[in-house]
């Protein structure tokens, strides 16, 4: 009868335990049989999601609605090194057609240098705050202000130079060689404010910066006299210290005209107060960008503009328009842009250019523009400067 029991119990703990291994058996092949479900569905996720993308991309690349192909193509084709984003997907047709449909329509005048007054800039009476970022003066520095710019877009510094008669075109000393980084150039000539200047020659797109485009005229020298047949054309300033904007000139007319410092670039944005007109998205894409101008009062305003972040991508020629016109521009020009994009502020670069790598770094450029120190300036620079750069950190 002991036997007996005992026997049940080892025959009841044998089958509770193969109830236990085909209990995990059956739980092992439900979890195998999960995680495979679980792998079928990621995968298909996953391919749904690259159908999606797919057909997303070729959508924006190729559909019926031309804003994104004409932003791709109009940015890439205005960069240095990434115009590859544009002829990967389209022929020179499409590119062209882009083109053509996104651009500035340029004022067609010169600039009347007669129309610019010098008035008294002190005053306590502002029109709108623009006016009073321009007028109220830095008590510590006389020289210039530097005014932020902040937009969802892109981040910048605009610069209100109250003296043009020391503003000068500066040149790489390496010329048909090889450019000169800004911060060089600004020391070598002992400014107080430097910004990067008209284009240059960049045949496959690796350049050493050492060839301007068009008329350069630095101090009275020429320094350059190569055909130029793109937007805009000279920029400059003449012996009464007005920001000139003219294009097809010869030496002669620039010798007429009293043009003392000059580089070649453009578009130009506004000449003799008008706007130029954008079409599209004017064709320039969306990138960093510097910017010229002059008020009517004489003050020069250096606009610089940042961008090639995810968040901050940088500014379209709307883009310049519309600041330059706040802060009240009568004549202005855009200038080099993209890496070239440098305000230098005693010897020391204070905005964040980003090259084509996505470095934070800028590159050797043929030139710029300057303001001059004088006798008479006090203000601390140094102290500019460093507070500058610790706001861009």
């Amino acid at each position: 009868m002991r036997m007996n029991t005992i026997d049940k119990a080892i025959m009841e703990e044998r089958a509770e335990l193969k109830r236990a291994q085909k209990e995990r058996k059956n739980n092992k092949k439900t979890q195998q049989k999960s995680n495979y479900i679980g792998v079928k569905r990621f995968f298909a996720v996953m391919f749904l999601l690259g159908c999606i993308g797919i057909i997303t991309g070729l959508t924006l690349l190729y559909g019926p609605w031309r804003g994104f192909r004409d932003w791709l193509i109009t940015t890439a084709m205005t960069t240095m090194t990434h115009q590859y984003f544009a002829t990967w997907f389209y022929d020179d047709d499409v590119i062209q057609d882009a083109l053509n449909r996104n651009k500035v329509v340029e004022i067609e005048e010169d600039t009347d240098t007669n129309l610019i007054e010098f008035a008294n800039q002190k005053t306590n009476h502002y029109a709108n705050e623009y006016e009073r970022q321009i007028l109220e003066r830095d008590p510590q520095n006389n020289d210039y202000k530097i005014i932020e710019i902040n937009d969802k877009k892109f981040t910048g510094y605009l610069v209100a130079v109250y003296d043009p008669s020391r503003i000068e075109a500066v040149c790489t000393k390496n010329l048909g060689v090889s450019g000169q980084y800004l911060t060089t150039m600004a020391e070598d000539n002992d400014a107080l404010i430097a910004i990067n200047g008209g284009g240059f020659n960049d045949p496959n797109f690796n350049s050493t910066g050492g060839s301007p485009l068009g008329i350069t005229l630095c101090q009275g020298n020429y320094k350059s006299q190569a055909p130029y047949s793109g937007a805009g054309g000279v920029i400059g300033f003449t012996k009464d210290h007005k920001l000139i904007l003219t294009s097809k000139v010869t030496q002669k007319e620039m010798t007429d005209k009293g043009i003392r410092d000059a580089v070649t670039f453009g578009p130009f944005l506004i000449v003799n107060g008008k706007a130029s007109s954008v079409v599209g998205n004017g064709g320039w894409g969306t990138a960093p960008r510097t910017a010229i101008a002059q008020r009517k009062d004489g003050i020069v305003l250096f606009l610089i503009i940042d961008g090639r972040t995810a968040s901050k991508p940088g500014a379209d020629m709307d883009d310049l328009i519309e600041i330059l016109q706040d802060y009240g521009a009568y004549n202005a020009a855009n200038l080099d842009g993209g890496t070239s994009s440098v305000l230098v502020v005693n010897n020391t670069i204070v905005n964040d250019p980003i090259d084509s790598s996505g470095a934070h770094k800028t590159r050797p450029i043929s030139t710029g523009f300057i303001l001059t120190k004088d006798e008479s300036d006090n203000g601390d620079h140094k102290v500019v400067a460093d507070k500058l750069g610790e706001d861009e950190e």
